[in-house]
């Protein structure tokens, strides 16, 4: 099971990856939708316990993303996973294989 196809990668319904992603520096200002870009910083909010802030650089920008779980104990194992990835590109994250979380 491809996290990209988790069922847990999930929020009220409603898939999780890849998410939305917010530009937040850089060269330009440019709209980004979809695994691209590498993966810089990952963060556990410090308000919920169901939500990690991803953050991922493309062409000389940064942008925001936020995954939100219905299971955050859920939330706590891909946090370890995509700290063990920071650095990768997004698209190899998305076909990282998790059958061992189901």
């Amino acid at each position: 099971m491809l996290l990209r196809d988790h069922p847990l990668m999930s929020y009220r319904g409603a898939r999780n990856w890849p998410p939305a992603w917010i530009w937040t520096d850089g060269k330009e200002r440019v709209s980004a939708r979809g695994e691209i870009g590498i993966l810089i910083e990952v963060r556990r909010s410090v308000i919920t316990t169901n939500s990690l802030f991803l953050g991922m650089r493309h062409q000389e920008s940064e942008y925001l993303g936020c995954l939100l779980f219905d299971d955050p104990a859920f939330c706590r194992q891909i946090d370890t996973i995509l700290r063990r990835h920071l650095g990768r590109p997004i698209v190899e994250i998305g076909s990282l294989e998790l059958s061992h979380t189901l």
